[in-house]
């Protein structure tokens, strides 16, 4: 027993679910095997508790670190500001320069408002489209975060998430009189989108969707959107919580000309520290005046620092042409070992935002025997890869041969018909899942 897994064991005695986030469970990727916790990062590169050294070709940070893990400039920008006292009885003018910069990058918009985390930045665009509407019904597509206005969804039906995240995501907690607010509708299904809004015509307050994750919108998804949501006064707001920063500075809604009313950043913004921005159109973002939001480590000094010094990088260095140009490598290197030793998967997502899918009959068998190769080679590795500035064609090259020997194993246990017996270890989780 290792460091690691003693203190994995050690946290589900004290900490429900065992972390405070599911996408960092152990049994999500390798259970009893993948290593929990680190003790440095740097670049793209992780140690554990017990000295040894990943390339992290997996989320980095769960989509976090967009430059790579403790960059200098990043990380020389929180330590003056927290030199010079990262919080006080007064505001930080960081707030106003950010504010600026993101209506710069977006000149649709004309207000900010900030927050430290994704879930409560999109809490609040939701509270702010009630307030402006004074309607009460959200229609979304998406993942959209944990709290009560999108969990919701499933007290009409335990399933009605499924698909949006992971299947089986639990409301208990969520008061029962919010059933029926939170409506999903699938992404470009233009005739659905139209069903829904006539069966809640007059009381729907906001469109939700994310921008694009694995497949593009169709224009005439977004074009049908948009055009309904202004005729009937319903906000409609973009999550650019996972997409932002990605495909280009700013928000991948305005490659796709989606011409939201608010659109909400997190993640990748700050380069791994904690900063969040509800970015909007003027009439519509007043009415957080008539509303109370308010918390007191928003106004804290370190987020819009690395909020500042992050997005002025990307800048400088067109980091999302990087992030495209690795992305493709790793989808194409992907779908020829497939080719290569008769796998067959399904590759999609943007990119610097890249999935697969097992097409075998268990999948997630071979997804935790992929995860199993590619950590015995050196390798935080999944069936997904989010691209940082980080990672050069070295990294990629190596990862790839490694997957490449990967693939090569694991269609030899294909072909024994029970890829299980090559497991060291349990199938990790699909989804949501208890763990006591």
């Amino acid at each position: 027993m290792n460091k690691t897994q003693a203190l994995y064991i050690k946290a589900k005695e004290f900490i429900p679910g065992g972390t405070q986030l599911l996408s960092k469970r152990p049994e999500m990727f390798l259970p009893d095997r993948w290593p929990a916790y680190y003790k440095k990062a740097k670049g793209c590169e992780v140690w554990d508790l017990d000295g040894k050294k990943y390339v992290d070709m997996i989320s980095m940070g769960i989509g976090a670190c967009i430059l790579g893990y403790a960059d200098e400039d990043v990380n020389n920008a929180v330590i003056k500001v927290i030199k010079n006292g990262n919080m006080s009885s007064l505001n930080s003018p960081e707030e106003v320069e950010l504010a600026e910069l993101l209506c710069s990058l977006h000149p649709w918009a004309g207000m900010v408002r900030y927050s430290r985390t994704g879930g409560e930045a999109m809490a609040i665009a939701v509270r702010i489209a009630r307030a402006y509407t004074k309607k009460d019904t959200v229609l979304f597509c998406g993942y959209h975060g944990w709290h009560d206005w999108y969990l919701a969804a499933n007290l009409s039906d335990n399933t009605a998430l499924d698909g949006h995240l992971l299947p089986g995501l639990s409301s208990n907690g969520v008061p029962r009189s919010l059933k029926g607010l939170s409506l999903p509708f699938n992404y470009n299904d233009v005739n659905e989108f139209k069903k829904i809004i006539v069966e809640n015509k007059g009381n729907t307050c906001a469109v939700i969707l994310e921008s694009v994750r694995n497949s593009e919108p169709s224009k005439e998804f977004i074009s049908t959107i948009r055009e309904i949501t202004k005729e009937e006064n319903i906000v409609f707001i973009v999550d650019e919580i996972t997409s932002g920063w990605r495909l280009n500075v700013g928000g991948a809604h305005l490659i796709y000309e989606m011409d939201p009313d608010i659109a909400v950043f997190a993640k990748a913004m700050a380069n791994g520290y904690s900063m969040s921005a509800i970015v909007g159109r003027s009439k519509v973002m007043s009415a957080a005046q008539d509303s109370f939001i308010s918390s007191t480590y928003w106004t804290e000094k370190v987020g819009p620092a690395a909020a500042l010094a992050a997005i002025r990088k990307m800048q400088k260095y067109n980091i999302p042409e990087h992030l495209k140009k690795m992305g493709a490598l790793i989808q194409e290197g992907w779908q020829s070992f497939a080719d290569k030793y008769q796998l067959p998967i399904h590759v999609s997502g943007i990119y610097p935002l890249s999935h697969f899918v097992f097409g075998h009959g268990k999948p997630l068998v071979l997804k935790t025997l992929f995860t199993q190769e590619m950590l015995e080679k050196g390798f935080l590795a999944s069936t997904l890869y989010y691209a940082s500035f980080a990672h050069r064609e070295k990294h990629i090259k190596k990862y790839l041969e490694a997957a490449d020997q990967s693939f090569a194993k694991i269609a030899k246990a294909v072909r024994s018909g029970n890829p299980e017996s090559m497991l060291k270890g349990p199938v990790c989780h699909a989804g949501f899942k208890r763990l006591n």
